[in-house]
């Protein structure tokens, strides 16, 4: 059977560890990229009003705080510090925080992929949940860790997403029908598709200037 769509009523997305002192070990995806993408998926979070847990190790360690760029998005939501490693549902405040979004999807995103992304993303299918992970948001130290973690989590029965699918699921809600939301997100976070536009508009506009001129 076909589950029902992601909207933000029935999905909390879960940010894992993006600490900046992981990006620089970031081979899977360029590094530009990723920030880009991470902001996209927080900023989907927070303006469709999902359900959002962010968590993160320890700040004190070496691997620090969120990423900046990340924390600007997030506002003041709160960060839950974790000093269990890998499975956040082995962190009783994680565990507790999810539960209470009282949503059966989850939309994992974080670093690295092959660690606490993949064993959280266990951990969730453990607990019942229908868990999509974000592949184009979430970073490891070679794209091989990447893949292979993406596919183990597959194979595990988790779904593969982008953090733009997702954001255009949930505009798919009757309540986001006219909302700007996700065309903000396109003209921040998709600046390929807004110069695909652009040029579309620019060749409709000479189009009409040759006809007028004709």
């Amino acid at each position: 059977m076909t589950p029902e769509p992601l909207s933000p009523d029935n999905t909390t997305v879960v940010l894992v560890d993006y600490a900046v002192g992981f990006a620089n070990l970031l081979r899977s995806h360029p590094l530009a990229e990723h920030l880009n993408n991470v902001v996209g998926l927080a900023k989907t979070a927070k303006w469709y009003g999902s359900g959002l847990v962010v968590t993160n190790g320890e700040s004190g360690k070496p691997s620090g705080p969120l990423y900046p760029e990340l924390l600007e998005a997030l506002g003041d939501q709160p960060v839950i510090e974790r000093a269990v490693d890998f499975n956040s549902f082995l962190d009783a405040s994680f565990a507790r925080a999810v539960r209470a979004e009282g949503r059966p999807n989850l939309v994992i995103g974080g670093v690295a992929t092959d660690g606490c992304v993949l064993q959280t993303v266990l951990g969730g299918l453990r607990e019942g949940y229908r868990v999509h992970v974000v592949v184009d948001a979430s970073g490891s130290p070679s794209p091989e860790a990447h893949n292979a973690a993406v596919q183990r989590m597959i194979q595990a029965g988790a779904v593969p997403v982008t953090w733009f699918s997702v954001a255009a699921e949930f505009q798919l809600d009757p309540r986001f029908h006219d909302a700007p939301h996700r065309m903000r997100l396109m003209q921040e976070n998709m600046p390929a598709m807004v110069m695909g536009a652009r040029a579309f508009v620019n060749g409709v506009d000479q189009g009409k200037r040759a006809a007028t001129a004709a």
